[in-house]
């Protein structure tokens, strides 16, 4: 059994430290962004443009670090409004250090440090290093990592509705809570939106280095013009000294946006891991041992070729021998869990599918046991429970389990998952008590598309097993164009534990045997002992208590509030043991939580008869030994069937989920004459709906028929 363990509560930031006024933080951002602006525009002290361009290349380098540190993207979500913003900047301090380099011929002593270490004592060489550092950024770095961000916006923005699809399937079996999948849902959306952002935010980068070239070469060309016409300097003199300075700024440019391309070429680059870029490529190299001892055995081996140098390639190579001894090899490891796996777990009759630890049963002894609840596939959708293929049917099945103890307040017996080897290829069967109530197909490599015009999709056309939607079984290599075609896109896993739900909501009574009775009961009299021993066995056996809830949960109604049920019961048993008059007992225990369950926006809706309908009706029941049934002539009994479905038909298609809204006397009797054709449709006594507020009648059987016993 799954058992929750409370977290430690963690101590929040805010709680420790005081946090920056919102205020404060709201007003920086924006009047930083202006002066940025008019740094284009009003002149700058050399002075202020070296602490500036300082700054510049601190906030490059942080956000480098700060990519290289992120797990998923989302923690940098921020990213693409700082490229532009950084971006910006960048463009102000080129503007601000032309106008210092053409009008006074000095623009700070950072941008002079930055030309003399570049250009020594060699024009040529410094400009050729210049012009390698633009093309790097340029053409790889740059365009590289715009291209990522081009296909990975397209190819996430193509993936949202197959996950936001995949969150509603682990909400609807059990596996995540509201709240989970309201949050993955947003995660969803921000990864599109980022994903988006980023891939207009590699073009400002892409800009930047293009507008760096003509920058440099306007100083270069508008530095040696005025170092000539105007200062009177030589040739020679004007262009080393101005072609120092445009080498000077345009690094002071470069190196920050160079950094922040690296940086963006990681973030677009980053697929989501367990740990920051610098641990898992350490984590992932190490994992390949072989591959490392293959690599330092030929750097070594290089030393063996006439002429080259042995000492660089003998420390290299040696090096990543080190390595790979230290290092451990990922298949060693798996081949390790795995066993650790064969040793914990008893395998099945046929070997196939790993079963739960346990003790040996003998044989003969588990032939004649028969599980309440079983699930078999067919060999060849075994896949679904084997954890090293992907499959988790397993955790969705224990996620169902929670859910229906949430839902139902039953707790299901264990689902004894197996494999069915007379089961057709890739098919499903589930039982109940050891008989099959429901079968399916999950075939291996496809998923379920579910929608209105699937006919040009390829696959195999079927029907959705529990809403009975239209549905074909598409190859997974053909969800894109699925989800392009506006189908739902289920997975195998989804579709057989959606199923195994619906069966288990249909047959809940079955499944609640003598024993789960008495375990609710032990539960229920650690809290309030008072309700189980004043009624439990003094009043009702323990029989009565099961067929009781059975009765209960036959109508969908939830046994989560024991208590109340018992203590609704136990004036009612005094007088009578009838089981018809202890399940109204119960409900009327319930009161408008029966009826709450159904309201919508604040309205319940209802399919009601009209007072001769009713009378006729009540004149037709009868005693029998299964209780209080309606004595109908048959025809007349399916006359009365098809036009609450009509009503009910109706109703659904305009979105609408009726009740049947019906006097007390008649309630169990027509609930009995409706299960078999009309499952879904609840029957609500009109005391059961007294705490409503709004009732809306959707439909209305009329008396056009007659109803005669």
């Amino acid at each position: 059994m799954d058992e929750w363990v409370p977290r430690p509560r963690t101590t929040l930031l805010s709680e420790v430290a005081p946090v920056p006024s919102n205020r404060l933080t709201k007003i920086a951002v924006p009047i930083g962004i202006v002066v940025v602006v008019l740094m284009m525009v009003v002149p700058l002290p050399a002075a202020l443009l070296d602490i500036l361009i300082a700054l510049n290349i601190g906030i490059s380098l942080i956000v480098l670090l700060v990519a290289l540190q992120v797990q998923r993207v989302l923690d940098f979500a921020i990213f693409p409004t700082i490229v532009l913003v950084a971006t910006i900047f960048r463009l102000a301090l080129n503007v601000s250090s032309t106008r210092l380099v053409l009008r006074d011929g000095f623009a700070g002593h950072v941008i002079d440090a930055f030309g003399h270490i570049v250009i020594g004592a060699n024009l040529i060489i410094g400009l050729v290093i210049f012009a390698i550092l633009i093309i790097i950024q340029l053409t790889v770095v740059t365009n590289g990592a715009s291209r990522v961000a081009e296909v990975g916006a397209r190819f996430t923005l193509d993936a949202m509705p197959g996950k936001q699809m995949a969150i509603d399937a682990d909400l609807n079996s059990g596996l995540i809570d509201e709240d989970t999948a309201r949050q993955r849902r947003k995660d969803v959306a921000a990864e599109a939106d980022f994903y988006g952002a980023m891939d207009g935010g590699t073009k400002f980068v892409k800009g930047d280095a293009m507008a760096a070239v003509i920058i440099t070469l306007v100083n270069l060309i508008g530095g040696f013009a005025i170092g000539m016409l105007q200062n009177g300097l030589s040739a020679g003199e004007s262009i080393n000294k101005y072609a120092l300075l445009s080498v000077g700024d345009g690094l002071v440019s470069q190196i920050p946006a160079l950094l922040m391309s690296v940086a963006t070429g990681v973030i677009v680059t980053r697929s989501t891991g367990a740990g920051d870029v610098g641990s898992d490529l350490v984590k992932q190299l190490g994992q390949a041992r072989q591959a490392l001892m293959i690599g330092g055995g030929a750097l070594i081996g290089l030393c063996l070729i006439p002429g080259m140098p042995k000492i660089p390639f003998l420390l290299v190579g040696g090096a990543v021998l080190f390595l790979a001894f230290r290092s451990t090899d990922a298949q060693s490891e798996e081949q390790a869990a795995a066993e650790a796996n064969r040793n914990g777990a008893i395998a099945m009759p046929s070997g196939q599918v790993p079963l739960p630890a346990g003790g040996e049963r003998d044989p003969v002894t588990d032939s004649l046991r028969v599980d309440p609840l079983e699930l078999l596939l067919s060999p060849d959708a075994v896949d679904l429970v084997d954890a090293a293929r992907g499959g988790d049917l397993l955790d969705r099945v224990r996620a169902l389990r929670r859910k229906t103890a949430l839902d139902l307040g039953l707790v299901l017996p264990p689902v004894r998952t197996r494999d069915g080897a007379m089961l057709a290829p890739g098919t499903y069967e589930i039982r109940i008590g050891g008989s099959s109530v429901a079968t399916g197909e999950a075939p291996p490599g496809h998923l379920l598309a579910i929608g209105d015009s699937m006919d040009g999709l390829p696959g195999r056309h079927t029907t959705e097993p529990v809403f009975g939607l239209p549905a074909v079984w598409v190859p997974i290599e053909y969800r894109a164009s699925a989800e392009l075609a506006g189908a739902t896109i289920v997975e195998r896993a989804a579709v057989v534990t959606t199923h195994l739900a619906e069966m288990v909501r249909q047959n809940a009574s079955r499944l609640l045997s003598l024993d789960d009775t008495h375990e609710l009961l032990e539960v229920l009299k650690h809290d309030r002992p008072a309700a189980v021993d004043e009624l439990v066995p003094n009043i009702l056996p323990l029989s009565a208590v099961q067929r009781l809830l059975q009765g209960l949960l036959d109508e969908q109604v939830s046994i989560r509030d024991l208590g109340r049920v018992l203590e609704g019961v136990g004036q009612r048993a005094r007088s009578s043991t009838d089981p018809d008059a202890l399940l109204e007992a119960a409900r009327a225990a319930l009161g408008p939580a029966l009826a709450a369950q159904y309201v919508r926006d604040g309205v319940l809706r209802a399919i009601t008869l009209e007072p001769a309908v009713e009378t006729s009706i009540g004149e037709a029941l009868r005693a029998g030994e299964q209780g209080v049934v309606i004595a109908l002539d048959p025809v007349q009994a399916q006359r009365l069937v098809s036009d609450i479905s009509a009503l009910q038909t109706t109703a659904e298609q305009r979105g609408e989920l009726p009740v049947l809204l019906i006097s007390g006397p008649l309630r169990l009797p027509m609930r009995r004459l409706l299960r078999g054709a009309l499952p879904q449709l609840p029957v609500i006594a009109f005391t059961e709906a007294t705490g409503i507020h709004q009732i809306e009648t959707v439909g209305q059987v009329s008396s056009s028929h007659e109803f005669a016993s």
